[in-house]
């Protein structure tokens, strides 16, 4: 372990830091009274009060407006391989349960700052592992990383999938190919509840598959009452849960998404279970404009789900992703069925729950129709959000059932 500088904190700017947030933001650093001069992208910092009290250890980035993401907040802490393998190793044993499963074989080994580990992301997809260097920090210690993976779990291959926007803001460039051992099949077939998918670990969102969805799908498939159902599935991706309702009975699905290699795949996973007879709809389009044409051609469904990406990166974006959730939100009131349910996410995490389900509200009010929550849906035991950083919990669901009056 080498610690390349210190950092001292202004008067009162520490109380986060000692609540464990691991963030420390450009604003709270005392540029005056710190030694930051040699200290390269990742390098190791101390941070300390504005009495010179220890309180942090983390990696520093002067190109991020978040300058520490802490480690540790124990100063006899050595950060080095044998932390990180200890830390990934604390992370995979949490999953244990999901790793004794024989009916999911696609999950989150590490979730990043909600498992100690900030700016890193590993996910498994079979017998394959899939990560995010999305930090400074993270892409110093990556070698080290993909040992631990290679030596804790032995896959058959790691490969890498840091090509987000995150790592623009950290000065990083964009970095994607095979770390380590073999190169995974294109697509790779993944298990869930018994469920097949495909899914494109090289090109795929995120890290190929929207992992963060596993109970909201699993609650499609316990779901009763989607017998000859018609579902719309907007923003739809790759089409799980136009599988699942299929599998339940769902008489017909139309898929509408921006991609139409996305939806290709959405074709290739209704195949792979079964359902090629089930009549189904794939149109690359804009939701927005598809939703209206739907409208204004009086065209209706018994269940719309809506799981739109991120709408809000930043706070200066807030009140335009609103006013986009309470379209959307509002044309799928205007083409549900009465009786019907509108299954309705937000992954935007400065949206917070209760501020959704108000947006969703308005969105029913000047829909002129009334409705029911009748569900709550969120992230999966493998996607936990750490007390002290609520930041984590991003993702947010609810289940609506239109009133028949």
């Amino acid at each position: 372990m080498n610690i390349q500088g210190n950092v001292v904190l202004k008067p009162g700017r520490d109380k986060n830091l000692r609540q464990f947030h691991p963030w420390v933001f450009s604003g709270a650093i005392d540029e005056s009274r710190s030694k930051l001069a040699d200290v390269p992208p990742g390098g190791l910092v101390d941070v300390r009060d504005s009495s010179g009290e220890f309180v942090a250890r983390g990696y520093y980035n002067p190109h991020s407006q978040i300058r520490i993401r802490a480690l540790t907040w124990d100063q006899n802490d050595a950060i080095g391989p044998a932390w990180w393998r200890v830390r990934i190793a604390h992370a995979v044993a949490a999953r244990e349960s999901l790793a004794q499963r024989g009916d999911v074989t696609a999950y989150r080994l590490v979730n990043a700052e909600n498992d100690g580990l900030p700016g890193l992301i590993v996910d498994r997809y079979a017998d394959f592992l899939v990560i995010q260097a999305l930090t400074y920090g993270v892409e110093a210690a990556k070698e080290g990383i993909v040992e631990a993976l290679a030596g804790l779990l032995k896959p058959a291959g790691i490969v890498e999938r840091s090509d987000v926007d995150t790592r623009q803001k950290e000065g990083l460039s964009e970095a994607v190919g095979v770390l380590w051992g073999d190169p995974p099949p294109n697509p790779l077939e993944v298990v869930e509840f018994g469920v097949r998918y495909p899914v494109d670990v090289y090109a795929g969102h995120k890290t190929g598959f929207y992992l963060d969805q596993r109970d909201s799908r699993r609650w499609l498939l316990d779901c009763s009452g989607l017998a000859g159902a018609e579902v719309l599935n907007a923003f739809s991706y790759t089409g799980s849960f136009g599988v699942c309702a299929a599998l339940r009975g769902a008489q017909r699905i139309v898929n509408i998404d921006s991609s139409q290699p996305a939806l290709g795949v959405a074709r290739q996973a209704m195949a792979l279970n079964g359902l090629d007879r089930v009549a189904a709809e794939y149109i690359a389009a804009d939701v927005f404009q598809q939703l209206r044409l739907y409208r204004d051609e009086g065209r209706e469904f018994d269940v719309v789900i809506l799981d739109p990406p991120k709408f809000a990166h930043s706070q200066g974006q807030l009140d335009r992703a609103l006013r986009g959730y309470k379209d959307i939100n509002l044309l799928a009131f205007q083409i549900l069925r009465p009786g019907g349910l509108l299954v309705t996410f937000s992954c935007s995490g400065l949206v917070d729950p209760d501020l959704f389900q108000k947006v969703v509200f308005g969105a029913s009010v000047d829909a002129e129709r009334q409705a029911q929550v009748v569900g709550w849906l969120g992230q999966p035991e493998d996607h936990p959000t750490l007390l002290s950083f609520p930041e984590g919990r991003y993702l947010k669901g609810l289940v609506c059932r239109a009133a028949r009056y």
